[in-house]
C-alpha cells in the first residue's frame, strides 16, 4: 500500500491591516481619510479571510472626526466579537485623539519607544475675520430663521452665548470619549486624570496603562503564535481614478490640510 503523505500546513494565520491618516468622513482629503465607508470591505476581510488566529492594526493618525472614530471601532468590536478573533493595535508614530479611539478598538495596544499617545479631549479651531471686514469697509448681511442658526460667526464678534453652547456640545463628546476609553481600558488604567487632552510618550503611556506595552508587530505576532505564523498583509482597493493620478489639484488642497492635524505633534 502507497503510504499517504498529508499536506503540510502552513502556521497560524494573523490577518494585517494598515490605518494611516486624518479621520474624516468620505470624500475628505483627497478621498484619502480614514472613514467607516472606505475602510469597512478592508475589516470585513481582516476579519474573515483565511480563518485568522487574530487581525493586527498598523496604526498611525492624528485624529479627526469623533463619530468616523467611533463608527470604525464599532465595526472593529462587533466583528472580533462575531468572530471571535483577537484584535491587537500597534502604533507608530501617533495615535492620539480620534487615532486613540480607534488603538482603544483592540484587546491589546502596542507602542514603539517614541510613539506619541493620548490627546483624550475636544478640539475647535477658526478664525474671526470681523476687525478686518470693517477695515475695508465690507458689511456682513446675515438673514436667519432661528436665533442660533449662525452660531460661531467668523466675520462677527464673538458671543458668549455662542462659546458657553460649543463647549457644552465639546463636553458631550469628550464625555463619551472618556466612556470608551474607560470601558476599554478599565482598570488597566493608573488614573482618572488622563482625560485632560495630554499627550504621553512609549513608557510613559505604558505606565500610565493607556497601552499595553513596547514592541512591534512581527515580533509580539511570533512570540503570540509562533515563529510559523503567517502574516497575511490586506490593503485598500484603490480605484481607477487614483490609480491614474487625477485630481492632483483637489490633492493638494487636501495634503494642506491634513498637515495641519499632523503638525499639532510635531510631525
Amino acid at each position: 500500500m502507497i503510504p499517504i503523505i498529508k499536506k503540510l500546513k502552513g502556521g497560524p494565520v494573523v490577518n494585517v491591516i494598515r490605518l494611516s491618516g486624518v479621520i474624516a468622513e468620505s470624500g475628505r482629503f483627497g478621498g484619502g481619510a480614514l472613514n467607516d465607508a472606505t475602510l469597512g470591505p478592508l475589516l470585513e476581510r481582516a476579519f474573515h479571510k483565511g480563518k485568522p488566529k487574530a487581525v493586527a492594526i498598523e496604526l498611525n493618525s492624528p485624529g479627526g472626526s469623533p463619530v468616523q472614530s467611533s463608527l470604525i471601532g464599532t465595526r472593529i468590536r462587533r466583528l472580533s466579537t462575531e468572530k471571535n478573533v483577537p484584535v491587537y493595535a500597534f502604533c507608530e508614530d501617533v495615535a492620539a485623539s480620534g487615532g486613540y479611539w480607534l488603538a482603544c478598538a483592540a484587546d491589546e495596544i502596542y507602542v514603539d519607544d517614541s510613539s506619541i499617545i493620548g490627546s483624550i479631549g475636544v478640539i475647535s479651531a477658526s478664525f474671526g475675520f470681523h476687525d478686518l471686514m470693517k477695515k475695508q469697509g465690507v458689511e456682513r448681511r446675515v438673514h436667519t430663521a432661528g436665533q442660533d442658526k449662525s452660531m460661531l460667526d467668523p466675520f462677527r464678534p464673538e458671543r458668549p452665548s455662542d462659546v458657553k453652547r460649543l463647549k457644552a456640545l465639546q463636553k458631550k463628546i469628550h464625555d463619551n470619549f472618556i466612556a470608551h476609553v474607560q470601558d476599554r481600558r478599565g482598570s488597566k488604567l493608573a488614573s482618572d486624570k488622563l482625560f485632560t487632552g495630554e499627550v504621553w510618550i512609549g513608557k510613559d503611556a505604558v505606565d500610565n496603562g493607556l497601552v499595553d506595552g513596547i514592541a512591534h508587530l512581527g515580533a509580539k505576532m511570533k512570540e503570540r503564535f509562533g515563529d510559523d505564523v503567517r502574516l497575511n498583509a490586506l490593503g485598500q482597493k484603490k480605484s481607477l481614478f487614483k490609480r491614474l493620478g487625477f485630481g492632483s489639484s483637489v490633492n493638494m488642497i487636501s495634503n494642506i490640510e491634513e498637515r495641519i492635524f499632523w503638525s499639532q505633534f510635531g510631525l
